[in-house]
């Protein structure tokens, strides 16, 4: 049946623009696809290809590429010669890693299916499909995700559920068009605080993580969906706790100095600076104090505020209040604090 069905399309030569040979049982590509140049589709799911073959590289006008429940390991370099290609599914493979240069040439790729597979890390180079607006990656290993993936700048969904993820870069406040983001089923300790600057976010799933408070400003994102299930919230237990003394290291009392003169626009200590891209480096990594809003490095005490959601969100989890991260810069001011915050501790 795939012999006649692939002769059949042998047969339209530049004119066969879709070849669809499904569960066949198809062990190798058939590398006399190389004569079907205008082929725009090519559906080779459900098969036992092992690898793609080299004469794939002919096919410079496809546009589909399914390869989804195949036995392949790798993302192949071969792809790079797609440079039309706008939809690319690898799902429910073996596939481990990307070979280098695989992401080179799909300029054009909008979708990536890589759900149901064993990776463990992402290429930096993935920051290379630039066009991407669509990226899932579902049931594979992944321990955590490259800094570089956070700006794909036209990405609009991502999908990284059931996973071994840790944490989430901060700099994916870049994915300014983000509309849906799928976290499900992770090790998620807590969300970066530049999650909150995705303006276009409206669904957000972190359902069975292991968070407990939420970034300052979280709860003015524009959500339609959030599902935060299965996570262990702080609540609000408040109990008596006695002052400590405070004890600032010599680097923590230089940096709030330099910090907070440098907030006055010191021009002096701004040229100083200028000259020691350590103390750059140090410096931006600043907090500053929700009470005095003056900058600190070490965080002195880590405060929760307790505030409703919005009503315009659809929660399944019947949510009265959220937990928000509070950062205060010492005793004293947290002695000024309102009544709705509250240090944390162990209980």
């Amino acid at each position: 049946m795939a012999e006649r069905l692939l002769i059949r399309a042998l047969r339209g030569g530049k004119r066969t623009k879709i070849v669809t040979l499904i569960g066949k049982k198809i062990k190798k590509m058939p590398s006399t696809l190389e004569k079907l140049s205008g082929l725009k589709t090519l559906y080779l799911q459900n098969n036992l290809i092992p690898k793609v073959c080299p004469e794939i590289r002919a096919l410079t006008q496809l546009r589909v590429l399914n390869l989804g429940k195949n036995l392949l390991e790798e993302v192949p370099e071969e792809l790079k010669y797609l440079p039309f290609l706008e939809k690319l599914h690898l799902f429910g493979n073996k596939i481990r890693r990307f070979l280098p240069g695989a992401c080179d040439g799909l300029q054009n790729l909008v979708l990536l299916n890589l759900n149901n597979n064993l990776l463990t890390c992402l290429p930096q180079e993935i920051s290379r499909l630039n066009h991407l607006t669509h990226l899932s990656i579902n049931h594979n290993r992944l321990a955590s995700i490259p800094r570089e993936l956070c700006f794909l700048e036209n990405l609009t969904e991502l999908q990284l559920n059931y996973n071994q993820l840790i944490c989430i870069p901060e700099e994916i406040h870049f994915l300014t068009k983000l509309w849906k983001l799928l976290l499900v089923r992770n090790n998620i300790e807590g969300l970066p605080e530049g999650i909150c600057g995705l303006a276009n976010l409206r669904i957000l799933d972190i359902a069975g993580n292991i968070v407990q408070i939420f970034p300052p400003q979280f709860q003015k994102l524009k959500l339609r969906e959030f599902y935060c299930e299965g996570n262990p919230l702080l609540r609000k237990q408040p109990i008596y706790a006695v002052e400590k003394e405070e004890i600032w290291s010599l680097q923590e009392i230089a940096s709030r100095l330099i910090m907070n003169q440098l907030a006055e626009k010191d021009s002096l200590l701004m040229q100083a600076v200028a000259c020691y891209p350590q103390i750059r480096n140090l410096i931006s990594r600043r907090k500053e104090c929700a009470i005095c809003g003056k900058y600190f490095l070490t965080m002195w005490l880590e405060c929760v505020q307790f505030v409703p959601p919005s009503k315009s969100w659809n929660i399944s989890r019947n949510i009265e209040v959220m937990p928000l991260q509070i950062l205060i810069c010492s005793y004293k001011c947290f002695s000024q604090r309102g009544s709705d915050l509250f240090g944390i501790t162990d209980v």
